[in-house]
């Protein structure tokens, strides 16, 4: 079975009604990103991170997956799928995607400020009172700027194997994420997906432009591989 290797970005859950990571001005949902998405702003105020999340948290509890989503678990009936996503949603998983590796972590998961190893499914507010079983405080099981991305390592192991390769949704421009293109193997057929592609053609032979939003990109990519 051909191994499929699926990388989402923040365009495939806009359409839930997720906003993007950010905007032109360099703001977050109204948020100054370094001071909601960095060890230093936790360390300045823990209740705006808190805050932060916790409405980020209770907004994705009321949205659901779009047919962008949906359209991706076909593909597992023909294929080994796997997908790689820069999204800290659950989205996938609720589609009903069975193989899902979250890069940069996940809102509906807390850790202990201290000891990393120490996560924990969460879907209520999280507050400064909430400590992990050693009496530690709890915080965002996420990647903010300046950590390092401890799944990368697996992902690039995972985008080795790909026998083919589809992008939807991610500008290809933030790294590390971006350089998982870099990994794959020669000439296997690629497809990129996004309303205003990023990548151009020229930079490979194999790729495949579908300049269009994800619900309804996806599902012209999974009906030619599936057909």
């Amino acid at each position: 079975m051909k191994k499929i290797v699926v990388l989402t970005g923040a365009g495939i859950s806009a359409e839930s009604g997720i906003k993007t990571f950010r905007d032109a001005n360099g703001l977050w949902e109204g948020y100054d990103i370094m001071e909601v998405a960095s060890p230093i702003g936790w360390a300045r105020n823990k209740d705006l991170v808190l805050d932060f999340y916790n409405k980020r948290r209770s907004q994705l509890l009321n949205v659901k997956p779009n047919q962008g989503h949906k359209a991706l678990v076909l593909l597992e009936k023909k294929y080994n799928v796997t997908i790689i996503t820069q999204n800290v949603d659950d989205l996938h998983e609720r589609a009903g995607s069975s193989t899902v590796l979250h890069l940069h972590g996940e809102l509906l998961k807390v850790r202990s400020e201290i000891n990393q190893s120490l996560v924990y499914d969460w879907r209520k507010e999280l507050k400064i009172v909430d400590v992990c079983e050693e009496g530690n405080q709890l915080r965002p099981h996420i990647v903010w700027f300046g950590e390092a991305v401890p799944m990368l390592d697996k992902a690039i192991e995972i985008i080795k194997e790909a026998n083919i390769l589809i992008i939807i949704g991610t500008s290809m421009q933030v790294y590390p994420a971006a350089s998982l293109i870099n990994y794959t193997k020669d000439n296997i057929p690629m497809y990129f997906i996004d309303p205003k592609p990023t990548i151009e053609r020229q930079s490979f032979s194999n790729l495949k432009i579908i300049a269009e939003k994800a619900s309804v990109g996806v599902i012209k990519v999974v009906n030619e591989l599936t057909d």
